[in-house]
């Protein structure tokens, strides 16, 4: 749906992250955590996350067992298995993509009678030298995209993800990659990077989400 705008009017401001690292020798094992409150009750945003036909319509298409135990498919990306599932309140999954799993957990909770938060936590291992060549952003613009599609879809109703209509192509969407990088940049992790080597890590890391 091309012609559906995707506003990106406050939607960064609105979002908080955090990002903290640990290094073991050549090891770091990064924590990023994004967190947003929608206009919706916390039983619809549950619905939103868990249910395909939702997930469909922001985030992709997603096969397999949702439920607890369940094997799940993300046409395109990530797959893994179910861990724990508390309804209507919070699931933990395996997040497989490239190199070991890590660990994604969502929660959803109520604030007040018509707006709910929605958290992720996603944590795992990384090679240190890909940290030090991407740092903190490679392990969150992609979630500060997926935000960003669940803000659209129950803003719009839409039936498609954001990503999907061509968005990112426009200078819109170039420009919320680029400050999406920037903001997770200014937000030191612990994991000993100096300044420098931060700001060429958000430039290297800007590139690539922008295809450069």
């Amino acid at each position: 749906m091309t012609d559906q705008i995707v506003s990106t009017d406050g939607q960064l401001a609105a979002v908080s992250r955090r990002v903290t690292a640990t290094r073991e020798g050549d090891v770091v094992e990064p924590v990023a955590t994004i967190s947003q409150s929608y206009r919706t009750d916390a039983d619809d945003l549950w619905d939103a996350c868990t249910t395909g036909g939702r997930l469909a319509r922001w985030f992709g298409p997603v096969s397999g067992d949702l439920r607890l135990g369940g094997e799940y498919q993300i046409e395109g990306n990530a797959h893994g298995t179910v861990t724990s599932c508390t309804p209507p309140r919070t699931f933990t999954l395996t997040w497989e993509m490239v190199g070991p799993p890590t660990i994604l957990t969502v929660t959803v909770e109520p604030e007040g009678d018509d707006r709910a938060r929605l958290t992720l936590e996603h944590s795992g291992s990384l090679d240190a030298g890909l940290w030090d060549q991407f740092g903190p952003g490679a392990v969150g613009i992609g979630w500060d995209l997926t935000l960003i599609g669940l803000a659209h879809h129950l803003a719009t109703g839409s039936d498609a993800p954001a990503e999907s209509t061509g968005w990112l192509g426009t200078d819109s969407g170039q420009e919320f990659l680029r400050d999406s990088s920037r903001r997770r940049s200014t937000r030191r992790p612990t994991a000993g990077t100096p300044e420098a080597d931060a700001r060429s890590a958000q430039e290297r890391t800007t590139a690539m989400f922008l295809g450069g």
